[in-house]
């Protein structure tokens, strides 16, 4: 409990810093991610263009929001992800909803037996879903 409360205190300091920088931060189009595949200790660069799922494995990623601080501020992306695990024959499973950090991946990464996933950046780019 008190792991959570530390996690959330942090979070909570974190999105209170990037709400206070003096230019807001900067809308993206495209959140880049980093996935591991912990069978294969395969690491693939994950580009999810807003509100669009894109597949990693049996997980179905769906960023809702990113931004980015401007140059001239201390640097920080943050996403709000949200991960659902689609297994063959069942229905959808929500195992992930939150903000992801780029400055701190271990503080808000999504963990689970088979992947890892964490937020790289935020970018404008045209909407093409893919996976490299």
């Amino acid at each position: 409990m008190f792991r959570q409360l530390l996690i959330n205190g942090t979070l909570a300091a974190l999105a209170v810093s990037l709400a206070a920088a003096s230019r807001p931060a900067a809308a993206a189009d495209v959140a880049v991610l980093q996935g591991l595949d912990k069978i294969t200790a395969r690491v693939t660069t994950i580009k999810a263009p807003l509100n669009e799922p894109v597949r990693f494995g049996t997980l179905q990623i769906i960023a809702r929001s990113c931004n980015k601080r401007p140059p001239e501020e201390p640097p920080e992306s943050a996403a709000y992800v949200v991960v659902n695990e689609m297994r063959p024959g069942e229905q959808p499973a929500k195992i992930f909803g939150g903000w992801m950090f780029a400055s701190s991946p271990a503080l808000s990464a999504l963990e689970h037996p088979v992947y890892d996933v964490w937020l790289l950046d935020c970018l404008s780019e045209p909407h093409a879903a893919s996976s490299e």
